[in-house]
């Protein structure tokens, strides 16, 4: 078993991503799921808690976060008059069935097929990152209709897959919708809170077998408690500045470094 000594680094480490990710969610609207579930992953391989139920803990953990760094980002905007309330409203059933779907998926797909999962669908939000420009239009509208309900759930279902908040598909959905990307980014760290909440009591109410300490259900809570520690102080900073920054060079630079961690991944669920 992993000494105090040993675990220091990784404490450390989870306390730098939390701040990170509390940044990025507030300032991409992209629940920084994307980035914990990575470190989650190797933080806990590196510590010796490997098991097939790893990726699991990993992704319900990320969720957990998202709850808490969510609500606050979304808050921090609304002070800013930045949140399309009646979008979220409007999607809100779709995502949460989705979301509830994706736990029982989860349940059902084994450690190195989600990560393969995380690793593909990773590599593709990474592109768009990179080379998505927020002036792309396909609708002048949200979808709605039988598109709604479908889109909705597939966000839902995707986003518990990758234990991210939504904001990863549902900013480049608004945008792409002629929804500025300001309001994009507020309105879709709302839709984390859609998907953390549901998928994160069906993971709850999970009983697995092999589990890091502290683990209740697929939940782990030190590392929930010490990564909110830190997005709590960071993702108002991080909605503060997507108000006051241009977002292009700091899209590229998470764009790479989700497309690294995705890479990893990737190569980990193949058995590299």
């Amino acid at each position: 078993m992993t000494t105090l000594p040993e675990l220091l680094p990784l404490i450390a480490l989870l306390l730098l991503t939390g701040a990170v990710a509390g940044v990025v969610a507030g300032l991409l609207g992209v629940g920084g799921g994307i980035v914990l579930v990575p470190v989650f992953f190797y933080v806990f391989t590196i510590a010796g808690y490997a098991s097939d139920e790893l990726m699991r803990v990993c992704l319900a953990t990320s969720l957990a976060t998202i709850i808490v760094t969510s609500a606050r980002s979304v808050a921090s905007h609304h002070k800013k008059g930045a949140v399309e309330w009646g979008i979220l409203k409007a999607w809100a059933p779709g995502i949460a069935i989705g979301a509830v779907i994706g736990v029982w998926a989860v349940g059902g797909l084994e450690s190195a097929t989600l990560q393969l999962i995380f690793g593909v669908l990773g590599a593709l939000i990474a592109g768009y990152f990179a080379f998505g420009r927020s002036d792309w239009t396909l609708a002048r509208e949200m979808p709605k209709g039988i598109l709604r309900a479908i889109l909705a759930p597939g966000i839902g279902i995707t986003s518990v897959l990758m234990g991210i908040g939504g904001g990863s598909l549902g900013v480049p959905l608004m945008t792409l919708s002629n929804v500025p990307i300001h309001r994009a980014v507020a309105t879709a760290a709302g839709f984390g809170i859609l998907i953390a909440v549901p998928s994160v009591i069906g993971f709850l109410l999970r009983n697995p077998v092999a589990t890091p300490p502290l683990t209740v259900g697929y939940v782990n809570l030190p590392a929930f408690l010490i990564v909110i520690a830190m997005t709590l102080v960071t993702a108002p900073l991080g909605a503060r500045l997507a108000h006051a920054l241009p977002v292009r060079p700091l899209r590229m630079i998470f764009a790479v470094f989700i497309f690294i961690m995705a890479m990893n991944m990737l190569r980990s669920g193949l058995g590299g």
